[in-house]
């Protein structure tokens, strides 16, 4: 099974400075895995506004999805689309091409964030769709995680910047007392801020994923 992951940027022609959010872009990315190394092939720009992704369990592109979307600063965000099938490379005079039923997969997963955010979910950033062919536990499997992506999108979406920070400390094993300092305020109110958040839920959903996977 592969899992391949197309990411664009959410309202890029509304960013003033492309440039500059790439940056955070390619720093937030590059942070993610130095924390916890879980893609195949990390994601990288192609063209335009997408970014493409490789990895090689459906949990482990869902966690690391998740810490990206929590350590991205307000004002720029990525839409995921996952697919899960093969994939491959097509050289050509341009270089290598990405192709297959994954990244098929992967690109009507991006259309359909782009449908439900537009309508009666505009929190959407996530959505699987599985290439023709996967099994019925594989269909179980994407359906029962696209429930889960669409209550854990709605949750990361209503937080603030600094509740995101505070669930991605957490996620790396920052402790409340250091993350309090680095913020400036008292550890319970940290802790606060990490409860009304609805923090708990995401971390120990975390914790379900990482323990399937390993």
């Amino acid at each position: 099974m592969v899992i391949a992951v197309l990411a664009d940027i959410v309202g890029s022609r509304k960013l003033d400075d492309r440039s500059a959010a790439q940056r955070i872009l390619d720093d937030t990315i590059a942070r993610v895995e130095k924390h916890l190394p879980l893609a195949h092939h990390a994601l990288t720009p192609t063209v335009g506004d997408e970014q493409q992704g490789v990895y090689l369990e459906l949990e482990d592109a869902l966690v690391s999805l998740l810490m990206i979307q929590l350590a991205l600063p307000d004002g720029i965000a990525f839409r995921f689309g996952i697919g899960i099938g093969d994939v491959r490379s097509v050289d050509s005079v341009h270089g290598a091409l990405a192709d297959g039923p994954g990244w098929y997969a992967a690109r009507a997963a991006i259309e359909t964030v782009h449908a439900r955010e537009s309508r009666t979910v505009p929190r959407t950033r996530t959505w699987i769709v599985g290439a023709p062919g996967q099994d019925e536990v594989m269909e179980s499997t994407i359906a029962a995680s696209n429930a889960y992506l669409l209550v854990r999108d709605e949750l990361v979406g209503a937080m603030s910047e600094r509740e995101r920070r505070l669930t991605y400390g957490r996620l790396v094993g920052r402790s409340q007392h250091d993350l309090a300092a680095e913020e400036g305020v008292s550890q319970p109110s940290v802790s606060k801020s990490l409860r009304n958040a609805g923090s708990a839920a995401l971390i120990e959903g975390v914790v379900a994923l990482r323990g399937s996977s390993a």
